[in-house]
């Protein structure tokens, strides 16, 4: 496949969003880890509309399902790549996804940490 430059800065961009809208479907629909991100995003965006959650929750909350969810998607990409690289089990490639999983970990807590601090006040 050769690499051809877009001068179009419209088409160029167009292209790009494209590209993304198709990564992030492949990721909803192939990856079972962010397959249950996405339940988890859908029953909070539903859980903060029967609870009328303020403007700034909203954005706290909005934030937090971005966060995991790109996390998770950087995540996969880095498993994928370190498995093309060297597809049998190797310890620095194994090292190397246990960070990548910490880091979804972090996102995770910080995500569980906004929604109790939301939710437990309007759920007592």
């Amino acid at each position: 496949m050769k690499f051809q430059k877009d001068n179009s800065f419209f088409s160029g961009r167009l292209k790009s969003i494209s590209f993304a809208i198709k990564g992030a479907l492949k990721l909803i629909t192939t990856e079972h880890s962010v397959m249950v991100q996405f339940s988890i995003a859908v029953v909070m965006t539903i859980a903060g509309f029967y609870f009328t959650i303020t403007k700034t929750e909203w954005l706290f909350q909005i934030l937090s399902i971005g966060l995991v969810m790109s996390i998770e998607g950087l995540n996969t990409a880095i498993e994928k790549v370190a498995d093309f690289i060297h597809p049998n089990y190797h310890e620095r490639i194994g090292f190397i996804k246990d960070i990548a999983a910490g880091a979804v970990l972090f996102a995770a807590f910080t995500a569980i940490t906004i929604g109790l601090i939301i939710y437990i006040p309007k759920i007592l």
